[in-house]
């Protein structure tokens, strides 16, 4: 047989029209990329995908970052859950407007992540977001996540649907059991599924606070790192923390996890409040980088506390005889 002859093309830079990326929530999850999110079993990942989904399809966000103008709609495909005992309950707990998220009938042919469905779904629906869960599950017949090849072929194509569409899509995936290894030799099959992503969320246990849940973002090609994120689980159901300081190596267990640094500022603030009623707002920043704690994380302790800050004499000074002490 002779061999099929592809003639050179180049493409000139200059031809290329520059865009800024979109994003569904910034900077975790853009538009027109893949996303992973990744952890063990029953960490709470599909809860979190589930509850940001709910929040879409009402055009909500968790947070500030999550700015969308419309409800939107989801295709949520999941090959571990029921969809009338497990999905649907999950969705109604979190308020969601089931009239916008679908999914794909699986029952005469199982879809696969090169599945010519998947685009048509993105057509027919309009959705702007896409849900795999988990990554497994997907793969097709025959096909082995573990050989870099097969696996880089199948995500360079989904990748090539959500750019087209400027769909963001989501695949959830499982944790190996190779404990202390680094976030992104953790997760499941070949290396190139975290190439290809552009950015990738773990999701995880805290340790000594059973019902709350971290997320860290582990990679991000796109911006910088956002701030970890956590969220706590109850007989109520889902509740948005925001804001928590945590490190994906305190998630994934390989160092001793801190003292909440939430409850670390609070601490300070409340025994400099036993000193003095007000002190300049420097001095309180130098004290709490002494400590480990963050500039951001000491603002939204002062929030919390509702201190004020007040100019006198041209330097900005920390009231704290408000100050709540227990």
């Amino acid at each position: 047989m002779e061999e099929t002859k592809i003639g050179l093309q180049m493409i000139k830079m200059s031809e290329i029209q520059s865009q800024e990326v979109s994003w569904l929530w910034y900077p975790f999850i853009p538009y027109g990329k893949l996303t992973i999110v990744q952890g063990d079993p029953r960490d709470g990942k599909t809860t979190l995908i589930l509850n940001i989904a709910a929040k879409l399809l009402k055009g909500e966000g968790l947070d500030s970052e999550m700015k969308l103008s419309e409800p939107v709609n989801v295709i949520y495909q999941s090959a571990e859950d029921g969809l009338a005992d497990t999905v649907k309950p999950r969705l109604e707990l979190a308020g969601a407007d089931c009239e916008r998220i679908l999914v794909i009938d699986e029952k005469e042919k199982s879809l696969s992540m090169v599945d010519e469905r998947l685009e048509k779904a993105i057509v027919q629906t309009k959705a702007r977001m896409l849900i795999l869960d988990p990554i497994q599950a997907y793969l097709g017949g025959g096909m082995d996540m573990n050989r870099a090849n097969e696996a880089r072929d199948m995500t360079k194509k989904l990748g090539a649907l959500a750019e087209k569409y400027q769909c963001a899509i989501v695949l959830i995936g499982h944790m190996n059991k190779a404990a202390g290894n680094k976030a992104a030799y953790r997760g499941m099959g070949s290396i190139d599924f975290f190439a290809v992503a552009r950015s990738v969320l773990l999701v995880g246990r805290v340790e000594g606070e059973s019902n709350i849940r971290a997320v860290v973002q582990i990679k991000n090609n796109l911006a910088a790192f956002g701030h970890p994120k956590a969220f706590a689980l109850s007989e109520d159901g889902f509740q948005w923390l925001g804001d928590y300081e945590i490190t994906a190596d305190e998630v994934l267990g390989s160092i001793a996890p801190k003292a909440n640094k939430m409850e670390q500022a609070k601490r300070l603030l409340r025994e400099l409040a036993l000193a003095s009623d007000a002190i300049q707002s420097n001095e309180i920043f130098d004290m709490a980088d002494e400590q480990g704690i963050s500039k951001r994380t000491l603002e939204n302790a002062k929030r919390e506390l509702g201190i004020r800050a007040r100019k006198i004499n041209n330097s900005w000074y920390w009231e704290l005889d408000k100050v709540k002490l227990e």
